[in-house]
């Protein structure tokens, strides 16, 4: 039986993989689980679920999970430093990382530096710090594997074949909910309209970034360290149905691709139970009622966060993770409300702009950047509301 911590647990990839879990009792045990600040939704699944030891990043909402889980014995944490020991818990095998955002950096690299194989979901520590991460993994010898369903879907084609081979990697793009309408209209688009993806059912903050494509830009960034592979071999190619997931080129002209219909349980069971495959239970691909499978080139001036990863990436250093936290602030405010969404790829223009890159030689200076690209973006967003 494989003992697994998920960070971020209540969110959706935490919950699917839950869902996992519960399909498959005998394979796997919980023996942590952390939140942010949704005690209520935490409290169930300790209830089901018996972990040893559980974390809230709000440590008001942890203290009340304290009160209200007297009657059992499970350790409760808070902070980041409560997300960290939960992430480097030992007998723990498995860790899967699902929190969002740049607050997965830290127990990220808990779990890989106390020696856990890390399942990732979250896109965010491999854009802020990838090249670490990278070292800190083969130092400790553990597997960094991907969860996202493009990256999922790269492993999947490269399984088998030789890294030097590749020639490109093509991630794929659902192009959101707007890749339709017109730029002018664009402006004046408010959260709940960003917010009906098409294809997926995701929390709201990647759902406005496959909405902008900053998700893909991210993915980008994400490819070319869990990849090893330079950014003048990662393209992006929109496919609206999201039935084909990424595809690997190989030097003789080969083209492996992986399928399936748009299910994150697909990619989350792969990483959980590497090399071996789970029996689920989605419908058969009908391929013969889809009927046809299409593509096109991205548009980067109607979607310029597409663009900016790529900059990032050529810039290096510290640029990823200022180009990153500039667009958690943004989307935040778009959420809110306070500015609009063409604002989104401006602020993280402007931010990264401003920026003076550095390298990532140590956890702290991803931080330090990833500290000083919020105050900056926060500051712009306060101007524009003005």
């Amino acid at each position: 039986m494989k003992s697994i911590v998920i960070l971020g647990s209540t969110g959706s990839i935490g919950t699917n993989t839950l869902d996992i879990v519960t399909k498959f009792p005998e394979q796997f045990r919980i023996a942590g689980l952390t939140a942010g600040s949704n005690d209520r939704k935490l409290e169930e699944q300790l209830r089901i679920f018996k972990p040893d030891t559980v974390a809230l990043t709000d440590p008001a909402a942890a203290e009340r999970l304290r009160e209200r889980c007297r009657d059992l014995p499970v350790e409760i944490l808070s902070g980041i430093e409560g997300q960290s020991q939960v992430a480097a818990r030992p007998g723990v095998e498995l860790v899967i990382s699902a929190i969002v955002g740049g607050a997965g950096l830290v127990p990220t690299l808990a779990a890989i530096r106390a020696g856990k194989h890390v399942a990732l979901a979250n896109k965010e520590p491999m854009v802020m710090a990838g090249k670490l991460m990278q070292e800190e993994a083969r130092r400790r010898q553990v597997n960094i594997l991907p969860v996202d369903s493009e990256h999922n879907a790269i492993f999947q084609s490269m399984v088998g074949h030789r890294r030097e081979d590749v020639r490109r990697l093509i991630l794929t793009a659902s192009g959101g909910p707007l890749w339709d309408m017109p730029l002018d209209k664009m402006r004046y688009v408010k959260p709940e309209q960003a917010l009906r993806h098409p294809n997926w059912k995701m929390g709201p903050k990647i759902t406005i970034d496959s909405a902008t494509l900053m998700n893909k830009g991210l993915e980008v960034v994400e490819a070319r360290w869990l990849f090893d592979v330079p950014p003048e071999q990662i393209e992006v190619l929109v496919h609206r149905e999201s039935i084909i997931h990424s595809l690997v080129e190989y030097s003789d002209g080969s083209v492996i691709a992986q399928l399936g219909l748009p299910d994150m349980r697909t990619p989350i069971s792969y990483a959980m139970n590497y090399p071996a495959r789970m029996p689920l239970d989605p419908p058969p691909l009908d391929l013969a009622r889809i009927g046809k499978l299409t593509f096109h080139r991205p548009d980067h001036d109607r979607f310029p966060c597409l663009g900016l990863g790529y900059e990032s990436l050529r810039v290096g250093g510290t640029m990823p993770a200022t180009r990153n936290a500039a667009n958690e602030i943004a989307v935040a405010a778009y959420l809110s409300e306070s500015i609009g969404f063409l604002d989104i790829a401006n602020i993280v223009r402007t931010t990264m702009d401003a920026h003076q890159p550095v390298d990532v030689s140590s956890l702290d200076v991803a931080l330090e950047a990833d500290r000083w690209a919020r105050e900056k973006a926060a500051a712009l967003v306060r101007a524009l509301s003005r």
